[in-house]
């Protein structure tokens, strides 16, 4: 048991080892050839691949200005790290055609254009094509938002579902839900690790062991949670299990952190390359398959929930219990069972949601758990807290919320609007906008 956190950190750095650039980091590098060709230069980017040095991209393409001559030039974009660093992404240096960049026009180049978002030339292949079809810019630029937003929007909608599973039977809020998030995220990257060290490793049997060791560990963990914390809170007040849990959301990010260091663990990047799906001029709308395939997941999952609770035998037994627990017990509903699968359906659902922000934003630190299940915590509140369906809905309007004032209005400021957002619910309508006005009388 003392050597368990030297083999998780062995098994995550071996993990974090990809050799691939993510679609970010490629995307910046593309991002910064127009500053170095003229002004009307018509770019072709040809193909990419590893640099001379460590941690180095090298994009090759063609540059062909006005009606003369085209030129065959490359670009080396220098990243600070890949796989466990905690800076990786961080572009540190430029060459091109194999000069490197002073330190000052560096400078220049990051802080005035890049952090612009200028937009890059397209990746090969993804040209714009007559065969795509034509959408007025707004349009278009909306339909990119709306498929950014998806991975986001299933996220929520799992962990909404879960504050909606206990909240709907017992009335109150289990402030740990995120920190399950981060131990799925956890677990997920330990399973690759180990299907890394058993030499079968594939893109697709990787994602099928993160979920599963995910989704276990996380379930095993509610049980015990369940087990020997809850079960001794049962007839106490909401504010001694709101207390409860928020000291086992500390408990648990401690013993995250103990597991994997401070620093952030990394998957390397799989089934990720931008499919064009329509065009409005030079702009390309472009979806991650992997992203919608789990997008997909995460919402079938929750849609699961619902129907679920709605016509199963289990379902019938949880509506019987959230009404009224002692008229169900006299006929033969054992509450405590409904509370155990309650929770351990809970918990698998936050690691399955773990997974996701794994897999589709590389890794999630043993402290990101606590931000991520206060937002889903907004949207169960904003959709209904006592009811699944309403929870799912609200994850849904936050992801959308979230992408729209990303898309609109300072990035920075997005987390205090959506607080915001909490405010001005629990003032104008308590119940959500999916449920009813007032807190109370509570309906499920």
């Amino acid at each position: 048991m003392r050597a368990l956190p030297l083999i998780l950190a062995t098994l995550l750095l071996l993990a974090g080892c990809g050799e691939g650039f993510d679609t970010d980091q490629t995307r910046l590098c593309r991002q910064a050839i127009p500053a170095l060709n003229p002004p009307e230069a018509r770019i072709a980017i040809e193909r990419a691949t590893a640099g001379p040095l460590p941690n180095t991209l090298r994009l090759f393409y063609r540059s062909q200005s006005g009606s003369g001559s085209t030129r065959r030039r490359s670009i080396d974009c220098l990243f600070a790290g890949e796989g466990g660093a905690i800076q990786r992404g961080a572009l540190i240096g430029v060459a091109s055609d194999g000069r490197p960049m002073s330190d000052a026009s560096f400078y220049l180049l990051r802080r005035f254009y890049l952090e612009n978002r200028a937009e890059p030339p397209p990746d090969p292949g993804m040209e714009p094509s007559e065969n795509l079809p034509v959408l007025p810019f707004a349009l278009a630029y909306g339909l990119q938002q709306a498929m950014s937003a998806l991975p986001s929007a299933a996220i929520y909608a799992l962990l909404a579902s879960a504050y909606a599973l206990i909240y709907g039977l017992t009335g109150r809020i289990i402030l740990s839900f995120g920190e399950f998030a981060a131990l799925g995220a956890l677990a997920s990257v330990v399973g690759v690790a180990l299907l890394v060290t058993l030499a079968v490793s594939t893109p697709a049997s990787g994602l099928v062991v993160a979920f599963a060791v995910a989704i276990l560990v996380a379930a095993f963990h509610g049980f015990a949670m369940g087990r020997f914390v809850l079960r001794h809170l049962e007839r106490s007040n909401g504010q001694q299990v709101l207390i409860a849990t928020i000291g086992l959301a500390i408990a648990m990010s401690e013993y995250l952190r103990l597991a994997q260091g401070p620093e952030l663990r990394w998957l390397p990047p799989v089934f990720n390359e931008p499919i064009a799906v329509a065009r409005a001029g030079s702009f390309i709308v472009t979806a991650n398959p992997l992203g919608l395939v789990l997008a997909a997941c995460g919402l079938g999952v929750a849609l699961g929930l619902v129907l679920l609770l709605r016509y199963s035998a289990y379902g019938r037994a949880w509506r019987a219990v959230s009404d009224d627990a002692r008229t169900a017990a006299l006929f033969g509903v054992e509450a405590r069972r409904v509370h155990d699968v309650a929770l351990i359906l809970a918990c698998a659902a936050c690691g399955m949601a773990g997974v996701i922000v794994t897999v589709i934003y590389g890794g999630m630190g043993f402290a990101g758990g606590f931000s991520l299940g206060l937002k889903a915590l907004v949207a169960a509140i904003l959709g209904g807290i006592g009811s699944v369906s309403g929870a799912a809905l609200g994850g849904l309007c936050i992801a959308l919320f979230e992408v729209v004032w990303s898309s609109t209005m300072p990035l920075e400021s997005r987390d205090i609007a959506v607080y915001s957002l909490l405010v001005l619910v629990l003032i104008l309508r308590p119940g959500g906008f999916f449920g009813d006005g007032a807190l109370a009388p509570r309906q499920v």
